[in-house]
């Protein structure tokens, strides 16, 4: 927040705000931090989230392991991340405090329940001194309010438990952060009416202590420095817009592309974090001609989904990096087929079970070798939560175009982020129908097109086209079994020179911003996208000769990037990861490409970027 100079009866202007909500995984913070999210969408304010779940299912109470976390940053421009830093943080115990403080900027805002602070829960966070008096909010401003207290008072009328009462203190303090941001409770109370809908007393509790709340700030002699302010609306291009996660566009996106190719979908899935929502968005949208099976594993749903494909359907698949190595064999049997499918890998930390709450990266090289044999398929990466929507139009697109399996790499920062997304016409498209085979004369199943290389799709049943195939290699003049090496060889070249060709019909990369030639490249994929834009924007706005590529497609790659590589002295690759596409791009263009890493869980910090771009230049 650029000040806390606002008094009470002004409301202060300020540009751009980041909030960070934090409480135990019980207190209802993804809850409290999503009906911000969606009056600040109301309100106008361009908008990144950035949700932060516990990898325990359900930690005790009170310990760090189960601190759950929303970030918001909300702006009166064009914005890119959820924000390096929070600028308010609502800590709900002292667990909340002790995982988040050390992330608040200096001189930040602190809003603390004081009510949760007893010795058991200072005990369980690991404090050995009560933090709110031995010095440590020093550095900070602080409003301290024993929020369980002041929640009991607004809900006593409606004679519930104590534990059901003390669940509405998500709601109280939202409604206070909704009057010191002069933000709008209406959307929140439709809500809260129309969930409890079955329950009005429940309704009415919360909606009781969400004004509360509010009239709290509104009648309280605030502390020094404490504040009400406001965030102008952002100028964003005519048009209507929504709110909207990377899992709900990745699914409407799948939606768009299956009806752009003429195709139902049939989604074969398995829960699994952070994926799981594609599968309760499709299967809450069967009047577009969806299919949903949940299957008892990974295995089975790729498989089913591989069957829908061979039956005249889009099959798609969903997973995360697990997952992918769980359906690894039976993509190689969708590559052998030559059938379309759509695999989305919502990526998360690994390996094994890992970080199953927390981004990552991690993934690529198992998207794009991670087969037996030479296994060649498409790979595409959507880069923010709305673009999720037309990476899994592409992703669609070039399935049914080449008779091939695709991956759509995503991740849980994308995943679970939201933005501002403005709603496209569907007119501005261009339709991609598939095309079956119908004519009997001189039918094998491994008929090409000349240009695609595509094989011919032929519907089961169709009259005189009854034909098998599977994973034993096929005759490249026949679709017969065949184990003639020649044979073998030709149609491993035929399979691989089909993805190659692909790069024909993709975009050349285009620089994002920067002129070719700058002193240093910065390329990224995926969610980076946001981090290193305003990373780079920054640094060009101080003079240095910076650019900054974003690649879609990674497999294959597009044809000039080697050329736009070669044309700049340093190229800096910053990943979630270990180092993957460096190593693609160093391997492939022989340029000497440097990689900037980070494994934590965490998306890049504008900061991070800007300090390595300044690192790199002078090295």
């Amino acid at each position: 927040m650029d000040t806390f100079a606002a008094s009470q009866g002004d409301r202060e202007s300020l540009e751009s705000v980041v909030i960070r909500f934090a409480g135990d995984s019980g207190d209802g913070m993804q809850l409290t931090g999503t009906q911000f999210t969606q009056s600040t969408a109301l309100m106008g304010n361009d908008l990144a989230t950035f949700p932060d779940f516990p990898a325990e299912i359900r930690a005790p109470a009170g310990t760090t392991f189960g601190v759950s976390g929303f970030q918001i940053h909300f702006a009166s421009r064009d914005i890119m991340t959820p924000g390096d830093a929070p600028d308010v943080l609502v800590a709900m115990n002292p667990a909340a405090l002790k995982v988040n403080l050390r992330d608040l900027k200096p001189g930040g805002m602190v809003v603390i329940n004081t009510g949760a602070f007893t010795s058991g829960n200072l005990k369980k966070a690991g404090y050995t001194a009560d933090p709110l008096e031995d010095g440590t909010l020093a550095p900070y401003r602080t409003l301290r309010l024993d929020i369980s207290k002041l929640t009991l008072a607004a809900v006593e009328s409606f004679e519930l438990g104590t534990k059901e009462a003390l669940r509405c203190k998500n709601m109280w303090t939202l409604g206070l952060m909704m009057w010191m941001f002069d933000r709008d409770r209406e959307p929140t109370v439709k809500w809260l009416k129309g969930k409890f809908a079955k329950k009005p007393e429940i309704a009415d509790a919360n909606i009781a202590a969400l004004n509360a709340g509010h009239a709290y700030g509104e009648t309280a002699e605030m502390p020094s420095g404490i504040g009400c302010y406001t965030v102008p609306k952002a100028d964003l291009a005519p048009g209507t817009y929504r709110n909207i996660t990377g899992n709900e566009s990745t699914s409407w996106g799948l939606i768009a592309g299956a009806q752009l190719a003429g195709l139902q979908i049939i989604l074969g899935s398995y829960p699994i974090t952070p994926a799981s929502t594609i599968l309760h968005t499709l299967a809450n949208l069967k009047q577009f001609g969806v299919v949903t099976f949940q299957a008892e594993d990974e295995i089975a749903a790729i498989c089913a989904a591989i069957g829908a494909s061979y039956a005249g359907s889009l099959g798609v698949t969903t997973t995360s990096g697990p997952g992918v190595a769980l359906k690894g064999e039976a993509l190689g049997l969708a590559v052998a087929t030559e059938l379309p499918l759509v695999l989305v890998d919502v990526q998360r930390g690994g390996p094994s079970t890992g970080l199953p709450t927390k981004t990552e990266q991690s993934d690529l090289l198992q998207a794009v070798y991670g087969r037996n044999g030479d296994c060649p398929l498409a790979v595409v990466a959507a880069s923010t939560p709305g673009d999720c929507f037309d990476a899994a139009i592409e992703a669609v697109r070039l399935a049914v175009k080449y008779m091939t399996p695709v991956i759509l790499l995503t991740d849980g920062s994308l995943a679970n982020g939201a933005e501002p997304w403005k709603i496209p016409s569907m007119a501005d498209y261009k339709p991609f129908p598939a095309t079956f085979r119908t004519e009997t004369e001189g039918f094998h199943p491994f008929l090409r097109d000349q240009a695609t290389l595509a094989r011919v799709w032929a519907r089961p049943g169709t009259p005189g086209l009854e034909h098998r195939i599977g994973g034993l290699e096929k005759g490249y003049d026949s679709g017969n079994i065949s184990y003639d090496p020649d044979n073998h060889h030709k149609m491993t070249k035929v399979r691989a020179a089909k993805i190659a060709g692909i790069a024909d019909d993709i975009p050349l990369q285009a620089l994002d911003q920067g002129e070719v030639g700058d002193d240093i490249l910065v390329v990224g994929w995926g969610s980076t996208y946001g981090s290193i834009s305003q990373g780079v924007r920054a640094a060009r706005r101080r003079g240095v000769k910076v650019a900054h590529a974003q690649i879609r497609h990674l497999s294959p790659l597009p044809k000039n990037l080697g050329e736009l590589l070669r044309s700049f002295k340093k190229i800096l690759v910053p990943e979630l990861n270990n180092g993957m596409l460096v190593k693609l791009l160093r391997s492939e263009f022989l340029v000497d490409a440097q990689g900037l890493n980070k494994i934590a869980g965490q998306p890049f910090k504008v900061a991070e970027i800007e300090a390595a771009i300044a690192s790199h230049l002078e090295s």
